[in-house]
């Protein structure tokens, strides 16, 4: 029979016990509470790609790894066919929410997350006149932002690709995070997915030209290449000083830019030297090709786009669209004191796996660990400007514009965060 006094030491060692966890050891580390505010969730969505990750893990570095965070709450804006978000839910436990408020709130009148996920890419949302979708992330994000005012906290939030199609809107939307001074993450996958190689440039060189190969329409997968070329650029001396001017030109004139020498051959034959995807003849019978100097580019990339990028402190980028040249992604430059130009292929492995998003969910990980994000939302802000104003140049008859909303400077990361396993 237990005396009284050896039960209230059991007890009291129980009770330790347990703070400590069952090895004695420290207590469990508390889990963070995500909340995300979703445009769609349905397959081979961003929604789906991201929210999967912290449902049910993703590959890191030869291992399986287990985010030690977990969704409670989802808002989704449209529910088409295929919508997955409320089987999601059910299988793993949160609820959908009928409003970002309520999504944040889980039904409460308090902030009751530690972290939002704000992924607004595809569904149906209208386009303007340039061709830019009306996501509404601004807005959106302007609903999360009420509730941080409202309840007297804010907590880390992460925007998938551009802050908004719309320049100011994207600067507000960066000035609120400083404003409230709670960490955003904004961007693609792009600057942080595999490269091959695996090159990154020292802080402060000096690059004296720079040119990116993109694919895909717009205004998706411009912005991603845009991305692409800007997390390589900003590593110049100084860091990004802003943009002083922007122009996008189409058609036969995209050639005759590089005949005049708008453009860089030498670049586009280093960047094309990267591409695991030519197609062309390589269709035809799988010969290797110089697609750079071998006259079939004009032959097989019917709508050509060049997107010129003067910034401020003189340097020149551009971005080549060629649709039915490549099927991927690269970049080279030309840096002081290397003789050859530098350059490398963003790798993104297929879908439905799409595994570069796990490089970018590693990164929002991090944010929401530290509360300080990789790497500057001035980078998403001044890709965004960049194409906005791009877009703009397009409906203007693709004349040069001048572009002081784009006057942003900011400082790269100490390193570029990229996968390098």
């Amino acid at each position: 029979m237990l005396s009284r006094r050896t039960f209230l030491e059991i007890a009291a060692a129980s009770g330790l016990a347990a703070h400590l966890g069952c090895s004695g050891g420290p207590p469990a580390k508390k889990r963070k509470k995500l909340a995300i505010i979703a445009s769609i969730w349905r397959y081979l969505s961003h929604a789906q790609h991201f929210g999967d990750r912290f449902l049910v893990g993703y590959p890191r570095k030869g291992r399986w790894h287990h985010p030690e965070m977990d969704v409670i709450s989802l808002y989704v804006d449209q529910k088409p066919e295929g919508d997955q978000s409320q089987a999601r839910a059910d299988e793993f436990g949160f609820k959908v929410y009928p409003t970002i408020q309520e999504a944040l709130r889980c039904g409460g009148d308090k902030l009751a997350v530690d972290a939002v996920l704000l992924i607004i890419e595809h569904g149906d949302y209208p386009r303007n006149a340039k061709g830019q979708v009306l996501y509404p992330r601004y807005e959106f994000f302007q609903q999360v932002v009420e509730v941080f005012e409202q309840d007297g906290r804010a907590v880390p939030v992460f925007n998938d690709k551009h802050l908004s199609y719309d320049t100011a809107k994207a600067k507000k939307m960066v000035a609120d995070s400083k404003r409230l001074g709670f960490p955003l993450l904004a961007g693609s996958s792009l600057p942080v997915t595999w490269r091959i190689p695996a090159i990154e440039f020292p802080l402060d060189c000096v690059i004296e030209e720079a040119l990116m190969v993109g694919v895909g329409s717009s205004d998706a997968s411009d912005y991603h290449a845009l991305e692409a070329m800007q997390c390589m650029v900003e590593r110049r001396r100084g860091g990004e000083s802003g943009v002083k001017s922007v122009q996008l030109i189409q058609g036969d004139a995209v050639w005759k830019a590089g005949e005049e020498g708008r453009w860089s051959k030498r670049l586009l034959e280093a960047a094309l030297a990267r591409s695991n995807k030519l197609l062309g003849d390589t269709l035809i019978d799988a010969r290797p090709q110089d697609l750079a100097n071998n006259g079939q580019l004009p032959k097989i990339v019917k709508e050509p786009a060049a997107y010129f990028i003067e910034h401020a402190d003189g340097l020149q980028s551009t971005l080549l669209m060629l649709n039915g040249g490549v099927q991927d992604r690269t970049f080279a430059a030309k840096l002081q004191g290397v003789p050859e130009p530098q350059s490398l292929l963003f790798q993104l492995p297929p879908v439905p796996n799409v595994t570069y998003s796990a490089c970018l969910a590693e990164k929002i990980e991090e944010m929401i660990e530290t509360g300080q994000a990789p790497f500057p939302a001035e980078r998403t802000l001044i890709v965004s400007g960049i194409l906005d104003h791009c877009l703009e140049s397009k409906v203007q008859g693709n004349r040069k514009l001048e572009t002081p909303e784009l006057q942003i400077r900011y400082q790269p990361p100490e390193g570029s965060h990229f996968c390098r396993a």
